[in-house]
């Protein structure tokens, strides 16, 4: 994450805790980050230099105006302006950090060589909850190359218990022995 990234998403999620909006703008930062990944040369045409800023922030503003809350249409803006629409996924990175922090939330990404079942998930979600003391937010990623098990990653800190993981571990091992 860059610094700008940081400091814009930090000052647009300031301005969303002064008034109670955190929640909806980041719903709505969600769906826009969403759009922008979706539809790339959108986020190209609003970034072209060659086209008129009054043309581009008329753009966003006839795309955005009616479905978003005006600090998030405005910051959009300001990111055109200077520049900074690649950052946007960062600012959407702070933010989301700031309310997690906020709000004790974790974000935990879970990898699996197969897809987990709803039921998995809930267990999952549950044991974690109960372990961190935090709201959980889970996401899944399928990963064949893992083997088996589960990789865990959470706070900063990752539980590799795929057998990948603990044949690499074991690898590690056995080198350090041979050496």
């Amino acid at each position: 994450m860059t610094g700008i990234a940081r400091v814009y998403g930090g000052s647009l999620y300031d301005l969303a805790a002064e008034e109670q909006l955190t929640g909806s703008i980041l719903e709505q930062m969600t769906q826009v980050r969403e759009l922008f990944r979706e539809n790339p040369e959108y986020l190209r045409l609003l970034s072209e230099p060659s086209i008129p800023m009054a043309e581009r922030l008329g753009l966003i503003d006839s795309a955005f105006k009616e479905q978003a809350q005006p600090y998030l249409v405005n910051f959009i803006k300001l990111l055109c302006e200077k520049s900074y629409l690649g950052d946007f996924g960062g600012c959407c990175d702070e933010f989301t950090r700031r309310y997690n922090a906020d709000n004790g939330i974790a974000q935990v990404q879970v990898t699996s060589a197969v897809a987990l079942t709803k039921e998995q998930e809930e267990a999952l979600t549950a044991k974690l909850e109960k372990v961190s003391g935090k709201k959980v937010s889970l996401s899944v990623k399928v990963d064949p190359s893992v083997v088996a098990g589960l990789r865990v990653e959470m706070d900063g800190k990752q539980l590799d218990g795929t057998v990948a993981g603990r044949m690499s571990d074991l690898s590690k091992k056995i080198s350090e022995v041979i050496v």
